[in-house]
C-alpha cells in the first residue's frame, strides 16, 4: 500500500475512536507533555487520556501528533501505534478500512449494474415494439380474412341449399 493512501479512510474511524474513548480528558485540556508521565506503564493507563498515543514497541506514551492524521514512522511504527483502544493498531486499521471500503465500492458497482440492467430489460426497445405491432396487425388481418371466408362459404351453402339450419326436431329447452 502506498504511504498516505489510507489517510482518507482513517478519518471516520478516528472520530469513532474519539467517541468510544473515555472522557477523562479532552485534547484541549491536556497540557503539552502530559502523556509522557505514562511512559513505561500500561497501554490502558496511557490511553485513558484521548490525546495520548501508545507505542507498544518501546512502551512509550506520547502526545498524539494532531497535525498528521497518522503518526509518522519516526515517532512510532504503524504496527506498534495504539490510540483510543489498545487492541487496534494503525496498520490493521488501515488494512481493515481499505478492505471495507473496497467491498462497499464493489457492492455499489454491482447494485448499479443490476439496477441498470433491470431497468433496461423492463423497457422494451424499438425492435420489440415494432415486432409486437406487426404481430397484432397480422392477427387482425387473419381474423378479417377468416370472417370474410366464413360469410362467403355461408352464401355458397345457401345458394345450393346446403346451409345448416337449426334442427326443428331438436329438444325444446326452457
Amino acid at each position: 500500500m502506498a504511504p498516505g493512501s489510507g489517510l482518507l479512510l482513517c478519518a471516520p474511524l478516528t472520530l469513532l475512536l474519539l467517541a468510544m474513548a473515555p472522557d477523562s480528558a479532552s485534547p484541549a485540556a491536556a497540557s503539552e507533555g502530559a502523556c509522557l508521565q505514562y511512559t513505561n506503564k500500561t497501554c490502558e493507563e496511557c490511553l485513558k487520556n484521548v490525546s495520548c498515543l501508545w507505542c507498544s514497541s518501546n512502551k512509550k506514551c506520547m502526545d498524539y501528533p494532531v497535525k498528521n492524521l497518522l503518526p509518522p514512522r519516526s515517532l512510532c511504527e504503524l504496527s506498534s501505534a495504539r490510540w483510543g483502544v489498545c487492541w487496534v493498531n494503525f496498520e490493521a486499521l488501515i488494512i481493515t478500512m481499505s478492505v471495507v471500503g473496497g467491498v462497499v465500492l464493489v457492492a455499489l458497482c454491482i447494485c448499479c449494474y443490476c439496477c441498470c440492467r433491470k431497468k433496461k430489460s423492463k423497457k422494451p426497445d424499438k425492435d420489440d415494439e415494432r415486432a409486437a405491432r406487426e404481430r397484432e396487425q397480422r392477427r387482425v388481418r387473419q381474423e378479417e380474412r377468416r370472417a370474410e371466408m366464413k360469410s362467403r362459404h355461408d352464401e355458397i351453402r345457401k345458394k345450393y341449399g346446403l346451409f345448416k339450419e337449426e334442427n326443428p326436431y331438436a329438444k325444446f329447452e326452457n
